[in-house]
């Protein structure tokens, strides 16, 4: 039988947070598929250290996952639920998702899964989901968006938006939003003539 656990001690808690912000860096800077030993120099431990402290990388990304990316999707699904034009929060979901991709490459590791068994990521994933297909649902019934669009071209369209941010191919912010109006233009509903 084990007893209570005992609180942390001051310098262990300072670790665990220095570690915490760290990894924060890192992951914004390269992703979540970093090497942990970028985070221990970062952090100035060894990786037996972020092994002890967080179990694993899984343990270290679940620690972290909510400040990463989760608020900034969350308000990319606050933001956009509350505008009332269908087509408006169809595109401006996607745009914001897509620009989150552009500014954030631990975003693309969310959205691609790059972690499939962390269930803060899942969740996050398995919610952003869910509301992009209302959002589309919602833009075809009013008959502002392509028809023939389905849930999983879009769920595609921002994948594909994540892989080409991750190729390498830099483009100025700008010039990338601006291609992004392109791909929008191109869902949209087009009377037939």
């Amino acid at each position: 039988m084990t007893g209570p656990e005992r609180p942390r001690r001051a310098d262990a808690r300072r670790n665990v947070e220095g570690i915490r912000r760290a990894a924060l860096d890192v992951f914004r800077s390269g992703g979540l598929t970093t090497p942990l030993d970028e985070v221990a120099r970062a952090a100035g431990v060894s990786k037996g250290t972020i092994y002890h402290r967080f179990g694993s990388r899984r343990g270290l990304i679940d620690a972290v996952v909510d400040e990463l990316v989760a608020e900034r999707i969350q308000g990319i699904i606050a933001a956009v639920g509350r505008l009332d034009d269908p087509l408006a929060r169809f595109e401006e979901y996607l745009l914001r998702m897509w620009l989150l991709q552009y500014d954030e490459p631990a975003a693309n590791d969310v959205l691609l899964r790059a972690m499939p068994d962390s269930e803060p990521l899942v969740h996050l994933c398995e919610r952003a989901q869910r509301f992009a297909l209302g959002v589309l649902t919602d833009a075809q019934r009013a008959g502002a968006v392509r028809a023939d669009l389905t849930p999983e071209d879009l769920h595609h369209l921002i994948l594909e938006r994540g892989v080409v941010v991750q190729a390498g191919l830099r483009q100025s912010r700008e010039d990338y939003q601006r291609r992004l109006r392109f791909l929008l233009d191109g869902l949209r509903h087009v009377p037939a003539r």
